[in-house]
Parts: C-alpha cells; structure tokens; sequence
C-alpha cells in the first residue's frame, strides 16, 4: 500500500473516534469516503459510497445512508486486515454483485480467512448477491470443490425457483345470437262512435172507460 494512501486511511479512522465524541456513534453522512464503504452506522444502517462528476471533469465522493438494516452488527467500519483478505476495496462505489462474477475475487472471499473472520464483508455480499438472485453459500462451496462446470465468470449461480403451475383456464362457451326482435305493427287507430241518436218519448195514449 503507498504511503500516502496509508495516512489517509489512518486519518480518517482518527476522524472515526472524532465521530464518536461529537455525535456520539458513526454517522455515514459523516464519514470520510476513504473509510464509508463496508461500514455500518450507529443505527444499523450500511453505508455507501456515491460517485458523482463535477463540472470540471473531476470525480466526487460522498458517504450517503443505505435502506440496507444490518440486524447483528451496528456501529462499525472495516479493519484493513479483512479488506486485505476477503480483495475488497476501500473505494468501493455502491452496492453491487458484479464482482461475484470474477473468479479470482471469489476465491478470496470466500477464502476461510474472510469468509469465516470478516461477517461484515461475507453479511454484505450475501445480501447483495441474494439480490441478484445469486446464494453466496453455494456460490463459495462450488469454488472450494473446485467444480469448474459450475462456475462461469460471465454468469452468476441463480437461486433455483420452483414456479407453480398455473390452473387451466376453460375455453370460453360459445354463447349464440340473440334473435332479433321484430318491430312492432302499427294498429290503426278505432273509428270514433257517433253520439247516440235522442229519441222523443211516446205520447200516452188514453185507455177507453170501462163499461159498467
């Protein structure tokens, strides 16, 4: 490692202790990009490294809080003893499993010198793996068995999904026309009913006078 490299390493894990007095536990938007990746918060939460470009072409680091939860570890940045062993850089820009993809990182993380002694290192790549659905477990036991059939440096190991079959769906019943309604006949109207014809009463006609 260059020397200047190893002083900002170590000045910034003294600004690390700064931290803790200040704030009293690690905060990602604190810490300095030399020592943000692989490190977890106070609150449990990773931190990650973000790369952006200025306007003078010159690259710019920033540590940003992830929405990734560590459950067992909290409160922590990596030792230069598993950075060495398990081929991570401190540099490391996001969160990604594309290195998963080269052999020869492989190898060393999931060497027994990182895989079993660094679990921030193995917690983080199982998490990102899983995301791509890769499991680091079975990943590093085809490494260790050496398995070259397994093993692709352009293709990562899916996770083997069991998909259920879908239910067949019935043809749909052929449902025949409506038949169609005639239009209805026109009745003609009734003949109006002429008014009733007034007939004049009899007259009464006068019986004769009986006889005695």
């Amino acid at each position: 490692m260059a020397p200047a490299r190893l002083l900002l390493i170590i000045s910034a894990l003294l600004s690390v202790t700064t931290l803790h007095v200040v704030y009293g536990g690690i905060v990602c938007e604190k810490l300095p990009a030399e020592i943000c990746a692989f490190s977890v918060s106070s609150s449990g939460a990773r931190c990650v490294l973000e790369k952006s470009m200025l306007r003078d072409g010159n690259p710019h680091y920033e540590c940003q809080t992830s929405e990734i939860i560590v459950e067992i570890i909290n409160e922590l940045t990596e030792t230069e003893e598993c950075m060495k062993a398990c081929g991570v850089e401190r540099m490391t820009v996001g969160m990604s499993a594309k290195s998963l993809a080269e052999s020869v990182f492989t190898e060393k993380l999931c060497s027994p010198r990182c895989y079993n002694k660094c679990p921030n290192i193995i917690d983080f790549y199982f998490n990102v793996a899983a995301g791509e659905g890769v499991y680091l477990p079975r990943l590093c036991e085809t490494h260790r068995s050496g398995d070259r059939r397994m093993i692709s440096e352009d293709s990562l190991i899916p996770i083997p999904v069991t998909i259920p079959s879908l239910p067949k769906i019935p043809a749909p019943i052929a449902i025949p026309p409506l038949p169609k309604i005639p239009a209805p006949i026109a009745i003609p109207p009734l003949p109006k009913i002429p008014a009733p014809i007034a007939i004049p009463p009899i007259p009464e006609i006068p019986l004769p006078p009986l006889s005695p």
